[in-house]
């Protein structure tokens, strides 16, 4: 990594309030070159408060950008942070609306020579999209990162048209966590603790909306860009990483949107910028290359981004099943288009007689994190023992395949249930045994008809199913084994159906996997520069004095039949920041669940966050406690929040909802 100390420009950073047509004002934070001229404006718009949460991000890339010559922008969307207003559902028509005032608004300044791009990695790589599908006239360049184009199918609610347990409860309670944060009194003023406290009065958990709305409804159409790709007219450059859950939109963008307008970049990464350094890389010098995007865009420099391959991938080699890597070895490949005419789809037809599939319900305690961070413990260790609990089809690599895109699977299944869901994994097998996970995919099978409906099962039937994996570089040597490990269950990352214990029959015959094989004659000279960032901000991580516990524990009571999964998401823990905040978060998710028993899945989320400014005597704190439970026809759902501002109890609620099982 080079840290850049001097850059092009001198520049100057101010913080300000940007005014809203209905008069509310959102905190903003914005680098500027010093120059006569008038400069692009670059934004990045998020709920994730720029003065502390993503302050060591925003350090690493803001005034990077402003000392290349680009008015760099950071803003808290409404009700978060030191912005006003009140917190809403996520990518809200307001949310949006706001945005594009935003735009509007850093066009028409002095400064701003009225173009704009906009960029961001997850919310911000969401947002940044669906502005551009409103079109507002400045917005002319977008850097959407680990983002999608598909809010049911390719998000944290939904997988396949199944509840995503691991990640919906989750991200539910990560966010009204997040929402219950106060505005920190050294940059909302003295009136910070009314707009706490009417933030709070306001608040709703997500997880209410996201489980009233199981199949694809208009709920979940509002926001995603897939319903309309032709709304886009800005140039788009979309970045996914092999270990973040959305890097399909990748290959989506690079389909529908006009081709002299996108281009596609997907590495090994987890969901982080490509430049951080965190595992696996290998990083590369991200900041430059949006350079050349930006500078093409938005300053009209002919920078080669429209020569570039319209998607550049990283083909990772087979490598040992392990949790984290530092680096995965491989090669960057060039594709001319997507759908590309290097890759061929070539079947391989499951042999064998009729299986049962009754998998255990806790097969999946082996899947990794859902969003892989860059920590320790993220990744899906050997999966022998899935593999052990799924129906297993093998084939011998007899020579180096290389396979690029998304596998399917045409699978002809005998169930005698009216609901069930059936997983697939892709494997790597050694000679050794062991196996590593490349890729995996779900249907729920009352989604296979379509997303937009649920339609159960005849019982006694036989239907042939197809469904997609997520995408994929891979590359299987000589020798090793191309595994398909097909199961009935995958907890806790989906939720099971009532009655899945009976699992299905999976009649071989007629049943297929699909690899995309990519023609490993075909080779690029693909090279990026090496990571590039500006000066840290110097945050501080104390260790913590009660140590650290396990990122991720699994714990079985051989008697009862019970497993439990602890995680640990590790987001940050303590940050003692520049300007004096200590912020402190501490959070712990709980997966239960008996192994013949698809109605005992439970899981449960606690959060403490803590902001404490010693010389303002100010000493906030935030706890939430959530859960989810089942029977065969509801879900339950308990929320509960607690504030306090020094010793007092400024805030106190509870939520409890039975939510019927439409689809999940």
């Amino acid at each position: 990594m080079r840290l850049r100390t001097t850059f092009p420009h001198e520049t100057t950073c101010e913080d300000l309030r940007i005014p809203l047509p209905d008069g509310t004002h959102l905190y903003a934070r914005i680098w500027r070159p010093l120059t006569p001229e008038p400069v692009p404006a670059l934004l990045e718009y998020l709920p994730y408060r720029l003065s502390d949460w993503t302050a060591p991000r925003d350090a690493q890339r803001h005034p990077y950008y402003a000392g290349h010559g680009y008015a760099s922008v950071r803003v808290d969307v409404r009700g978060h942070g030191n912005s006003e207003g009140r917190p809403g559902d996520e990518y809200s028509a307001t949310e949006l609306a706001d945005g594009v005032a935003v735009v509007e608004w850093l066009a028409a300044q002095p400064w701003c020579n009225g173009r704009v791009g906009m960029f961001g990695i997850s919310w911000g790589g969401f947002n940044s999209l669906q502005i551009a599908a409103l079109a507002p006239e400045p917005l002319k360049a977008v850097v959407t990162v680990c983002s999608t184009d598909d809010r049911y199918d390719n998000d944290v609610h939904y997988m396949g048209g199944s509840v995503l347990a691991v990640d919906m409860h989750a991200w539910a309670s990560t966010m009204l966590a997040f929402a219950s944060r106060p505005p920190d009194p050294r940059y909302a003023g003295e009136g910070w603790r009314d707009l706490w406290l009417d933030r709070l009065q306001h608040l709703d958990p997500f997880i209410h909306t996201w489980l009233d709305h199981q199949t694809r409804d208009a709920y979940w159409r509002h926001g995603s860009v897939c319903e309309d790709y032709g709304a886009i007219d800005a140039a788009v450059l979309a970045v996914g990483g092999w270990h973040d859950p959305y890097r399909d939109t990748v290959f989506r963008l690079l389909e529908h949107l006009p081709a002299d307008r996108v281009r596609g970049l997907i590495g090994p990464w987890s969901h982080q910028y490509p430049d951080r350094g965190l595992p696996p890389g290998p990083a590369i010098g991200f900041l430059q290359e949006t350079l050349r995007w930006w500078d093409q865009w938005l300053k009209g420099e002919d920078t080669g981004v429209r020569q570039d391959p319209p998607l550049r991938a990283y083909l990772s080699d087979s490598h040992r099943p392990a949790t984290v890597y530092d680096t995965l070895p491989g090669r960057w490949v060039g594709e001319p288009a997507w759908p590309s005419p290097n890759v061929t789809t070539v079947p391989y037809a499951l042999r064998g007689m009729p299986v049962p599939v009754r998998s255990p319900q806790h097969t999946g305690v082996d899947a990794g994190r859902f969003f892989p961070f860059g920590n320790d413990a993220d990744l899906p260790p050997d999966q022998r023992e899935e593999d052990a609990r799924s129906a297993c089809f093998d084939f011998l690599a007899e020579e180096e395949t290389w396979v690029l895109g998304r596998p399917r699977v045409r699978l002809r299944i005998r169930s005698d249930a009216p609901r069930g869901q059936v997983v697939a994994r892709l494997c790597d097998v050694a000679p050794d045994g062991s196996s590593t996970l490349v890729t995996r995919g779900v249907l729920n099978l009352s989604a296979r008809h379509g997303r937009d409906r649920a339609v159960e099962w005849e019982p006694g039937t036989t239907e042939e199913v197809t469904f997609e994996l997520n995408g994929i570089g891979h590359v299987f040597p000589p020798g090793h084994r191309v595994r398909l490990a097909v199961s009935s269950a995958y907890w806790p990352w989906i939720w099971p159906q009532p009655g899945s214990e009976a699992g299905f029959t999976l009649e071989p015959v007629g049943s297929a996997l699909e690899l995309p094989v990519r023609d490993r004659h075909v080779t690029d000279h693909i090279t990026f520069a090496e990571p590039e960032q500006a000066v840290p901000l110097g945050v501080r991580t104390p260790a913590p004095a009660d140590g650290t516990r396990p990122e991720r524990l699994v714990v079985r009571d051989v008697a009862e039949g019970t497993w439990r999964l602890e995680v640990d998401p590790r987001y940050g823990g303590t940050r003692v920041y520049p300007d004096g905040l200590r912020f402190t978060e501490d959070a712990l998710e709980t997966y239960t669940i008996q192994e013949a028993d698809p109605l005992s899945a439970a899981t449960r989320s606690e959060w403490t966050v803590r902001l404490h400014r010693p010389d303002l005597g100010w000493d906030a704190r935030v706890r939430t406690r959530s859960g989810i439970t089942c029977d065969a026809t509801h879900f339950t759902t308990s929320n509960e929040v607690i504030c306090t501002d020094g010793d007092e109890v400024v805030f106190r609620r509870t939520w409890e909802r039975r939510i019927p099982r439409t689809a999940g």
